[in-house]
């Protein structure tokens, strides 16, 4: 059995540590992907039908975001 409560609160986790890595790469400062090493950088000038993304070279950090 999953411990709801658990998975809430790493989700929650989750969520807030993304929004504070957006949070600096909006602001000009670099953050390194946990995994690569490399830059993460931001791409809101996207074309009709794709998603502003915050990533790294590699691609392994990926965030998709929605923009309005």
């Amino acid at each position: 059995m999953i411990d709801i409560t658990q998975f809430n609160k790493l989700r929650a986790r989750s969520f807030n540590d993304q929004k504070a890595l957006l949070k600096k790469i909006a602001k000009g400062q670099t953050v390194l992907c946990k995994t690569c090493g490399k830059a993460i950088s931001l791409n809101v000038a996207v074309k009709e039908g794709e998603k502003a993304s915050a990533q790294c070279p590699t691609g392994c950090t990926h965030i998709e975001l929605d923009v309005a």
